[in-house]
């Protein structure tokens, strides 16, 4: 890569190792490939076991007594109700009601709180929310973010953990020490399984990823979580999502707690539901492969809509995108004709998670 990465993974010996070129998501370099076939890392994260470095993602940990009067308006959820060991997934509003972030907000207790995001503007917002107020914002690339993810994660880091993770229900997290090493575990994750996320200080990030992969976990790249995440139809901020739309275009709706008191871009959020310009849809296309991303969605001769998020799941047979459509042309069973990048075919709208629809897969 030419071009200077501000942030390092502690892990990116490792991810070289394995085949990465590392390349750049939110400034820090990134196991998009490995050498191994990313189908074989779908593979591990649905049937076995496979982790991936979330660590681009920022943390950044909010201290002191005005901690969750902050959060609470620089987010979209009644924090009053995220007890300390629980977190919930919420939006990050611009003034005018639209999607400046996605985030998890966890309570640790203590007048502490973290808050995990991506590529948006939460932390200039956050700093912002944080004025006049008495509370600590700190940005840490020291604390790491590793993923484990699939059916036998439980029973994989039960066997090197200190507390019965059994007992944690999803979105729920607790302190602990995982082969000898403290972190702070959390149930959460973006594959449609169940998982963990441990988050870990940078100088006992490698040895918890050196013995994860003695256990039998795999590696696993950017290219999978497409897959994955695609397949439970989790979003991803820039493409399927951004300050072009409102949580109610998304199918972000449910990250809204309407009666708080106030949150930022409050009164604009709700002048706009109702008024929905685009919605969010799975698309199952006709293709033996996956589309580019960009393609022009068309109904009847008119354009409606464009691909967000494509990917092949060769596990499902299918090639599957994530679009905005104009509202007209949501509802399931809606074929549209799909054009671009030399590609001219059709695909059909259908009902989003199309893996594991009840979500039984994370929540059990």
């Amino acid at each position: 890569m030419t071009e200077e990465l501000s942030r390092t993974s502690a892990l990116a010996s490792r991810h070289r190792a394995l085949g990465s070129g590392l390349e750049d998501w939110n400034g820090m370099g990134t196991a998009w490939s490995y050498d191994s076939d990313p189908n074989e890392e779908h593979d591990a994260v649905r049937d076995h076991a496979g982790m991936f470095d979330m660590s681009p993602l920022k943390k950044v940990m909010v201290r002191g007594p005005d901690a969750q009067v902050v959060l609470d308006h620089l987010t979209t959820r009644d924090l009053n109700k995220v007890a300390p060991g629980h977190a919930a997934y919420l939006s990050v509003l611009t003034d005018a009601g639209t999607m400046a972030d996605d985030a998890i907000v966890s309570n640790n207790g203590d007048d502490e709180w973290m808050i995990v995001h991506g590529s948006g503007d939460t932390m200039d917002l956050l700093t912002a929310s944080a004025q006049g107020h008495d509370v600590n914002v700190t940005f840490t690339d020291d604390l790491h973010d590793l993923s484990v993810q699939g059916p036998k994660s439980l029973e994989i880091l039960n066997a090197a953990c200190d507390v019965d993770l059994s007992a944690l229900k999803y979105f729920q997290h607790t302190a602990a020490t995982v082969f000898g090493h403290p972190c702070r575990i959390s149930r959460t994750g973006y594959s449609g399984e169940r998982g963990y996320e441990i988050f870990a200080d940078d100088s006992v990030i490698g040895d918890i990823w050196d013995n994860l992969i003695d256990a039998g976990v795999m590696p696993c790249s950017f290219t999978a979580l497409d897959k994955v995440r695609i397949e439970a139809g989790l979003l991803f901020y820039g493409y399927d999502m951004t300050t072009d739309h409102t949580p109610w275009e998304v199918g972000l709706g449910f990250t809204i707690s309407k009666n708080k008191a106030d949150f930022r871009g409050k009164e604009a959020l709700l002048m706009a539901q109702g008024a929905e310009k685009v919605a969010n849809v799975c698309l199952d296309v006709i293709h033996d492969d996956m589309l580019a991303g960009g393609e022009t969605l068309s109904l009847n001769g008119s354009e409606v809509g464009v691909v967000n998020s494509p990917a092949f799941s060769h596990r499902l047979g299918k090639s599957l995108a994530l679009a905005h459509v104009d509202p007209s042309a949501a509802a399931s069973g809606t074929v549209l004709e799909v054009s671009g990048d030399g590609i001219t075919t059709t695909a059909m709208v259908v009902a989003s998670p199309i893996y594991d629809p009840t979500k039984t897969r994370t929540h059990a």
